[in-house]
């Protein structure tokens, strides 16, 4: 347990190394407008970084993986939950500038979002790790579904950055059936994804019977 702990936290000091980590988010960060396809290929500061796994698609039904709800410390599978719109934000760490930045993003602007839809930020920082960042930053009413065992909702999405294994930035959305309905990809990991597109969606997928 205590070489568990201690390796979590080298990982997430080598992350916010990757991505540099800050306590505000800046409102000068570039906002992405395109998108890539899971399971091809992103960058950092230009380098190229291939996406592992199997590629999820449009249409599709979300797959099946085992997260761990950092609130209730129990497994959650995305794939059983129906009759709710799921706005799925993936990030490489909270604990970074851009990463923070989007959930604020999630967190305050996605305050506008009809009933309906469950807003939840994904990454592999630890359990622990999401719920100090929640207190801190006083976003409590997202939830946070941690990837940080084996990376498997990485792997089943196509969405899981190689050399650092990371998830890629990107955003999904769910509708009521299970139904994959929506995704960005950011190309460029310092950027953040379009959310107020997503948000449009999102509440178009609420409205639908």
């Amino acid at each position: 347990m205590r070489r568990q702990i201690i390796t979590a936290g080298l990982w997430l000091v080598a992350a916010g190394l990757l991505f540099g980590c800050a306590t505000t988010p800046k409102a000068d960060m570039p906002i992405e407008r395109h998108s890539v396809a899971p399971g091809e290929q992103v960058t950092r500061k230009g380098q190229p970084l291939r996406l592992l796994g199997s590629p999820i698609a449009m249409g599709q039904k979300l797959p099946a993986t085992g997260l761990v709800d950092a609130g209730t410390m129990k497994p959650l599978d995305l794939a059983g939950l129906r009759g709710q719109v799921l706005f799925l934000s993936l990030v490489p760490s909270i604990d970074t500038k851009v990463c923070e930045a989007q959930t604020h993003y999630l967190g305050e602007e996605g305050d506008k979002l009809p009933a309906g839809v469950t807003r939840i930020t994904v990454s592999r920082d630890t359990p622990f790790a999401q719920k100090r960042f929640a207190q801190a930053a006083k976003l409590t009413d997202l939830q946070y579904l941690s990837d940080y065992k084996k990376g498997e909702f990485g792997t089943a999405t196509g969405l899981l950055v190689d050399e650092i294994m990371l998830l890629a930035r990107s955003v999904i959305l769910v509708d009521k059936e299970g139904v994959v309905r929506y995704i960005q990809v950011v190309p460029e990991l310092t950027h953040l994804p379009d959310m107020e597109a997503a948000f449009r969606v999102a509440e178009q997928l609420v409205q639908e019977k």
